[in-house]
């Protein structure tokens, strides 16, 4: 159905894709695994209409084609389900299914909302998903969104003849393993219609979804492999070109945290309808892990923290000082470091570049009287990037062109540059790849190591084992248990799925 013959794309200084060869059968899967930045998005938005190739050949069903944007792509049949998501969350959901194409429903200009809203109900039965049409999109669920970005897709079944492709871009990055399976079945169920390229970093599920499985490297394609024949360690290594550290975690840099240096601390801390009874300490050089269930309050919990939320009753000390004023200013002013699970929405500035993001939490530094020094601004970037390897042409770069692990770095270098001591980290590492989690798991201890102290939500139950000297596992809101790494309770992930369910 589709296919790229030594397809390249260049950017100022980078060479994205190199000489590409590529292809999707009529009703195959195709998995596409790869580092951050070795090219995964781009060929997404190639074939997506985003990005226009500039040497080689992309044939739809044997015919050469050119994308102009993404609207063309859409009426040759290819559509994205985006990891980040694409929805505008204030308007409806058969809104945003239709969004662009409501012509269909005008007659002189007005819109019939009661026919809209009847073929929206058609699209979501196919996703198998039973919501009111005119609900707002705001109210819905994560995974809901999710399958509402499907349903949009899918009204490229009436629009266009033939089979579909459609471009899964890390559709389960935040979905429980029971959202994750009833996605699978509907991805399976929809193969008769179309064809799917499914990009993710968990090994497992692209084993497990997908056909074949095409792996990238510095914007080449290293290998092609059936997925029942494949090797995930001898994937993951031609991945990041080296042998995965066995000692994944940084367990052997594990310092002891200096008891007597309390940098949080919690007293009963609690917000109606999220969390209750919170008390916790934070120590320098201390790693916390918060671990629950989605939704079992600890993001709340960090997000107080930082002073993004309020809490209605408790007690918060940062630094021995009682906070009264709960503001994301005064958390900065405190010395806290955020870094959010949803970061191209609260972590990055997209439109700005990787110096000005990099410096934003702390313009202080690099001014006088008002008036920037971009010199000293520069240099500080040129130091970040080339310490945590931040791929990007330059530091120029409009930072919402980076793959997802560097805006990450990008973020973390912001709260290090800034001083920040207390670092609150809500699933650093969702969707990087190998060599991407490594470098932050680095960086976690060397900001131990500094004296700072680290709240983490992790990834996986196992991302927080290795990573956390202590860890709070949460249900409904409260903490149930507490374990400490080296000693005698030490935990593994059964202890605390039996305190989390």
């Amino acid at each position: 159905m589709l296919q790229f013959k030594k397809v390249e794309k260049t950017f100022p200084g980078v060479r994205a894709l190199k000489g590409i060869d590529f292809e999707i059968k009529r009703g195959e899967i195709v998995g596409l695994v790869g580092e951050n930045g070795a090219g995964k998005s781009t060929l997404m938005k190639v074939i997506y209409g985003a990005y226009q190739h500039d040497g080689g050949e992309v044939l739809i069903n044997e015919k050469p084609v050119v994308f102009k944007n993404p609207r063309d792509a859409m009426e040759n049949g290819i559509g994205m389900v985006f990891q980040e998501q694409s929805l505008i969350t204030n308007l409806s959901v058969m809104e945003n299914i239709f969004l662009g194409f409501e012509d269909q429903f005008m007659t002189l200009g007005i819109i019939n909302w009661r026919k809209m809203a009847s073929a929206a109900r058609d699209q979501l039965k196919k996703v198998k998903l039973d919501i009111d049409p005119y609900t707002t999109t705001s109210e819905l669920s994560f995974t809901q969104r999710q399958l509402v970005e499907l349903a949009k897709v899918l009204t490229l079944e009436e629009r266009v003849k033939g089979d579909l492709v459609i471009l899964l871009d890390e559709p389960t990055s935040v979905l429980p393993r029971k959202e994750i399976e009833l996605l699978f079945d509907l991805v399976r169920e929809l193969r008769s219609r179309a064809s799917f390229v499914f990009v993710s970093h968990r090994m497992d599920e692209v084993i497990e979804l997908s056909d074949r499985i095409y792996v990238m490297k510095d914007g080449e394609v290293v290998d092609v492999v059936d997925s029942e024949n494949c090797d995930v360690d001898a994937i993951q290594h031609k991945m990041v070109g080296r042998e995965i550290d066995k000692r994944y975690y940084r367990e052997d840099k594990k310092s002891p945290y200096k008891q007597d240096e309390v940098l949080v601390e919690t007293q009963g801390l609690g917000k109606d309808g999220e969390f209750q009874d919170v008390s916790i300490k934070l120590r320098a050089g201390e790693v916390l892990a918060l671990v629950g269930t989605e939704g079992c309050g600890t993001e709340g919990v960090i997000r107080s923290i930082f002073g993004l939320e309020h809490p209605s009753n408790g007690k918060l000390f940062l630094n021995g000082s009682q906070v009264f004023n709960f503001s994301a200013y005064n958390g900065v002013k405190n010395g806290i470091g955020y870094i959010p699970r949803e970061r191209k929405i609260e972590g990055i500035v997209g439109g700005m570049s990787v110096v000005e993001n990099m410096t934003l939490a702390n313009m202080n530094d690099y001014s006088t009287w008002g008036v920037l020094k971009p010199s000293i601004e520069r240099n500080l970037a040129q130091d970040w990037v080339k310490k945590l390897s931040i791929k990007t042409a330059n530091i120029d770069t409009n930072c919402g062109n980076l793959s997802g692990g560097n805006q990450q770095k990008v973020v973390l270098a912001k709260w290090r540059s800034a001083g920040a001591k207390i670092i609150l980290l809500d699933h650093p590492t969702r969707g990087l790849d190998i060599g991407a989690k490594e470098d932050v798991y680095d960086m976690v201890r060397e900001m131990c190591d500094d004296g700072c102290g680290v709240i983490l939500i992790a990834d996986t139950l196992e991302e927080a084992l290795g990573l956390a000297h202590t860890i709070a596992v949460f249900k409904d809101g409260k903490i149930q248990k507490w374990f400490k790494s080296g000693e005698s309770n030490q935990p593994d992930q059964y202890d605390l799925l039996h305190y989390m369910i």
